[in-house]
């Protein structure tokens, strides 16, 4: 579970670092999982820039002719070419999906009537998230089940946030890391106990 969330985590902070960190604005503009690189020490980083953007001071959105991989592009951007800091962000709520579904937004299963993003948000309302999370991260019979559901329910929440069609609607990247890093936190305050206890193991 924990190493999942620091991956979500080292990659929302690159995100930050690209979209608030430098002096001018740069977007990805293809984020997706085979651009996410994994270190010796399994830190994520984002890689290949190839269509990436730079923007000019005062700019926030422009409009380009260069195609995002189909499945991470944000609406705006498959309909309009229209690239902001906001379509980053959807990217890597439909990354987080992935990772926490292990299904690819291309998988066979989804088409006209059924999305990724759908199929999850359908999970939630319905709250059998159980069916959809990748079995390896959480299991009813799982020691601390219950923290670890709330743990991915969170996660899945923010993707959401991140997925709303409205650009201008979408959280930000620094909102983004501030989630995910308040997920971790309440994620290991309320399984330390069971863990000095048990010695159970909560860093899949």
């Amino acid at each position: 579970m924990l190493k999942r969330l620091d991956i979500a985590i080292d990659v929302a902070l690159a995100l930050e670092y690209l979209h608030h960190g430098l002096i001018f604005t740069v977007l990805d503009c293809d984020l997706k999982p085979t651009n996410v690189l994994l270190d010796q020490d399994m830190v994520g980083h984002i890689d290949d820039f190839g269509i990436a953007k730079l923007f000019g001071q005062g700019e926030s959105i422009v409009q380009t002719k260069t195609l995002e991989t189909i499945g991470y592009m944000a609406p705006e951007y498959g309909s309009e070419g229209i690239v902001s800091t906001s379509g980053d962000v959807y990217s890597f709520g439909i990354v987080l999906l992935e990772m926490y579904a292990r299904k690819k937004p291309t998988d066979a299963m989804f088409g006209e009537k059924m999305s990724l993003k759908s199929w999850v948000s359908q999970s939630l309302d319905e709250n059998k998230i159980i069916e959809v999370v990748d079995a390896n991260l959480l299991r009813r019979e799982d020691n601390n089940f219950s923290a670890k559901e709330q743990c991915v329910l969170s996660i899945l929440a923010l993707a959401m946030e991140c997925l709303i069609n409205s650009p201008m609607e979408r959280i930000s990247t620094r909102e983004v890391v501030a989630r995910l890093e308040k997920i971790k936190t309440t994620f290991l305050r309320t399984t330390q106990d069971a863990k000095d206890g048990n010695g159970e193991q909560i860093n899949e």
